[in-house]
């Protein structure tokens, strides 16, 4: 096992790293400027430039900055909050944003997983067929139209929850952008988990394990759910890392400062702040890595066959 998840953190870094690069070269050669050139002379603008050093060779700014991202430092804005370092912005939105979503992602996946369980023990009855419609009415509905569902009903009709998002009253003020944001992955997981426990259920080895008299809870979860996991947490991944960067419209509409936010801002503002792109890109990309390094090391432990297989191919 420990052979394993070194393999597979060793891919994830050089993964990273060629990430890294290609974002950077691509944050270089893109169109725009990165400072308000209505408020800049020329002079100021060509001033501004060296003094970040973007009249450097590709190679000589890239290393700098990768000497620089090691020690966790991603530089200053060059159009947004005045020039303030890039990690003390990030680290507020990030903050925001990563609360809100790992909320988003408890409430989906425990009642997604609970909703699933219960149609696929149901089949073809009521429970089934509830499950069903409401995965797929989850799946259509955006999440924002929620939220505004949400907040006409409990902010506005009902004044029980802040209509805008209040940093003094942070938990209270994530419950309706969280349930909103949970929607899509409560319906997928309830989907997901339905479909791969019905093709558990009528494998031979389930049938095997109820001829020698195993029933009730323990088939379900030692037999039947473990077996079910492996494609459910395939499809989880990529959701964790939507809802922990956050919802561009459900943090517009709430009010929320937050990583989406933040990103329009460098790319729709005065000027485009490569420096704030390219970090919020190495985020992006970081998590989805590290989320899907997690998700191998899962399957290695919810399938030893998956370990043996990545020992013999080593």
């Amino acid at each position: 096992m420990g052979k394993y998840i070194l393999k597979r953190v060793g891919m994830a870094l050089v993964t990273l790293l060629l990430i890294v690069f290609v974002l950077f070269i691509l944050v270089r050669i893109m169109p725009g400027n990165p400072f308000p050139s209505e408020r800049m002379s020329a002079e100021q603008i060509a001033n501004k430039r060296a003094e970040m050093g973007l009249d450097d060779p590709v190679l000589t700014q890239f290393v700098r900055y990768l000497g620089n991202l090691l020690r966790g430092d991603f530089g200053k804005g060059s159009s947004l909050y005045n020039g303030a370092p890039i990690k003390t912005v990030l680290g507020t939105c990030v903050s925001n944003s990563f609360r809100i979503g790992g909320l988003a992602i408890l409430i989906g996946t425990a009642v997604g997983l609970l909703l699933g369980i219960c149609a696929a023990l149901n089949r073809g009855r009521f429970l089934d067929g509830f499950c069903t419609v409401f995965s797929i009415i989850g799946v259509c509905v955006p999440s924002y139209v929620f939220l505004i569902f949400l907040q006409y009903y409990f902010s506005y009709k009902i004044p029980f929850f802040p209509y805008f998002f209040d940093m003094n009253r942070f938990l209270f003020s994530s419950i309706l952008p969280s349930l909103s944001l949970s929607l899509f992955t409560m319906s997928t997981v309830a989907r997901f988990t339905r479909n791969e426990m019905v093709e558990v259920m009528d494998s031979d080895y389930v049938r095997l394990a109820e001829s020698k008299g195993i029933y009730g809870s323990h088939l379900v979860w030692k037999h039947v759910l473990r077996n079910a996991l492996i494609p459910i947490v395939t499809v989880l991944a990529p959701l964790i890392v939507d809802l922990l960067t956050g919802a561009l419209v459900v943090e517009k509409i709430y009010g929320i400062n937050g990583i989406g936010k933040l990103m329009v801002d460098a790319i729709a503002g005065e000027g485009v702040d490569y420096n704030y792109v390219l970090a919020l890109g190495i985020l992006y990309s970081s998590l989805y890595i590290g989320i899907m390094l997690v998700v191998d090391v899962l399957y290695g432990i919810l399938d030893p066959r998956i370990r043996v297989s990545a020992k013999g191919d080593a």
